[in-house]
């Protein structure tokens, strides 16, 4: 029986929260009760179909945000597609 890990620090996630956004961003680390992101962005829909927005407005896009777990409903890795378009996002670098 194959054992897969959902997901690992340091891979590109998607995380939906309690309040119905839907996040995807590099996992820095995962504790207890929190995980801290680099990097957030926040699903939006475009007239092309879904696009990337900053998550906040107010912070350096290259942040890392400490999001507390009971704010989460679920964590998984992002699929190759998205995390292909959330790295060019963030860095420029077309996948």
């Amino acid at each position: 029986m194959l054992i897969e890990t959902p997901y690992k620090v340091g891979d590109t996630v998607s995380l939906k929260l309690t309040s119905g956004e839907e996040v995807v961003a590099r996992l820095e680390d995962e504790g207890p009760t929190q995980v801290v992101l680099h990097k957030p962005l926040m699903l939006t829909a475009t007239g092309q179909g879904i696009g990337l927005a900053p998550f906040m407005f107010t912070v350096a896009q290259d942040a890392k945000i400490k999001m507390n777990l009971n704010n989460i409903l679920c964590i998984h890795k992002t699929v190759d597609e998205m995390a292909k378009q959330y790295i060019s996002n963030t860095t420029g670098i077309a996948v």
